[in-house]
């Protein structure tokens, strides 16, 4: 992604930069330029320029990995220590022409990321997960903890919820269970969205979401802001990590407690991974009717034995967490990436009780590549959604 101008040997940026850190003021092409003069390097318009440009990069934004932030369509852009940088716009991960100088060039970047959202990152604290000012999920973990080099993950938060049409024409939703789909919404019934990472959870919720009448009011509560349903009542509420002293942390679960006290028509957990969800139950069992969240799991059968792990670390016991379950939960959608790259909804789970009053979930549908076919539970879907 350089400019050939800005293929520079590193020792003559690090050299303006030392001699320029000796000295107070901005960061401008003169003083660039004098730099270059006491180091005795050639001062050439061009080589002045090429300097500049480094330097700004290592002081704006988020340097060189900025054009690919920018472009259409990406998701995630991934930094494998100074000379594989990867970024996935929707079709897999895939090699960007990007590199650094040296791992030195990574760190000092993951460092100033996290010094701009007041977190600290060095090597008593090698490694931090936060959200910059753009809404963009920041997470670096420093070398030698991390090999090649410092690693970078960022996620860049989507820039407008797609409509259920638009992940129709993309394929992740077969148009044959759209009108499923919309019953589940204006029905008003819980439901989960399960799938690994990347799957398009947080994608597919936003679009359901965005089919919630607008007369209702939308409590989000996330860990990190990442839901932007297309809706005119929308309040969210994000989780905060401990400052650079180790204070100030405010927890997902508490920010659930919170949401129950704003009014919410639906309350929704952006991503179910801890204590949280024993909240969460217990809100969808006491009639507070269509929420929803997501949830890693590998299939919408093993649901129940992810929720109940969760629950446990939590202090919920076994037989209440399948309770609540039981109880709260309507629907599990389940997402998964094919061979293909497409994120496609694979699944389409009902939770049902068995005798000793676990909960055990039957797929209501199955997406195959004829497409969707009815499964055990498809009875029970068709009487949720009646």
């Amino acid at each position: 992604m350089r400019p050939p101008a800005l293929d520079l040997a590193p020792e003559v940026v690090e050299t303006v930069r030392e001699r320029l850190a000796r000295t107070p003021g901005d960061l401008t092409p003169h003083r660039v330029a004098e730099a270059l003069r006491a180091a005795g390097r050639p001062v050439g318009d061009a080589t002045v320029i090429a300097v500049y440009d480094e330097l700004r990069r290592d002081v704006v934004g988020a340097g060189p990995l900025d054009p690919l932030l920018r472009l259409a369509g990406v998701t995630d852009v991934l930094v494998n220590g100074p000379d594989a940088v990867y970024l996935d716009r929707g079709g897999g991960l895939e090699l960007s022409p990007v590199t650094f100088p040296d791992d030195a060039a990574v760190r000092r970047l993951a460092q100033r990321l996290a010094a701009g959202a007041g977190r600290r990152l060095d090597d008593a604290a090698p490694h931090c997960d936060l959200r910059l000012p753009d809404g963009t999920r920041f997470h670096a973990v420093l070398a030698p903890l991390a090999r090649p080099g410092t690693v970078i993950s960022l996620r860049v938060p989507p820039r407008r919820a797609f409509t259920l049409a638009e992940l129709i024409a993309a394929g992740t939703v077969d148009a044959r269970l759209a009108e499923v789909l919309r019953a589940l919404v204006n029905s008003r019934r819980a439901f989960l969205i399960s799938g690994g990472t990347g799957s398009g959870k947080t994608t597919l919720l936003a679009a359901l979401l965005s089919l919630v009448p607008p007369q209702e009011r939308l409590v989000l509560v996330e860990d990190a802001s990442e839901l932007r349903p297309d809706h005119p009542h929308v309040v969210g509420l994000e989780a905060r990590p401990a400052n650079i002293e180790g204070a100030g942390a405010i927890q997902l679960r508490t920010l659930v407690r919170q949401a129950l006290r704003m009014r919410p028509d639906r309350l929704v957990v952006g991503e179910v991974r801890g204590g949280e969800v024993v909240d969460l139950l217990a809100a969808l069992n006491t009639g507070h009717e269509g929420g929803c969240g997501t949830l890693h799991a590998n299939s919408a059968l093993d649901v129940p034995a992810r929720i109940e792990a969760l629950a446990l670390a939590a202090g919920l016991g076994r037989e209440a967490a399948h309770s609540q379950l039981a109880s709260g939960v309507d629907v599990v959608l389940h997402l998964s990436r094919g061979r293909d790259r497409v994120r496609r909804l694979e699944q389409i789970g009902v939770p049902l009780r068995d005798e000793s009053g676990l909960v055990t979930m039957a797929a209501a549908v199955q997406v195959g590549p004829a497409g969707p076919e009815e499964g055990a539970g498809a009875g029970r879907l068709a009487e949720l959604l009646r």
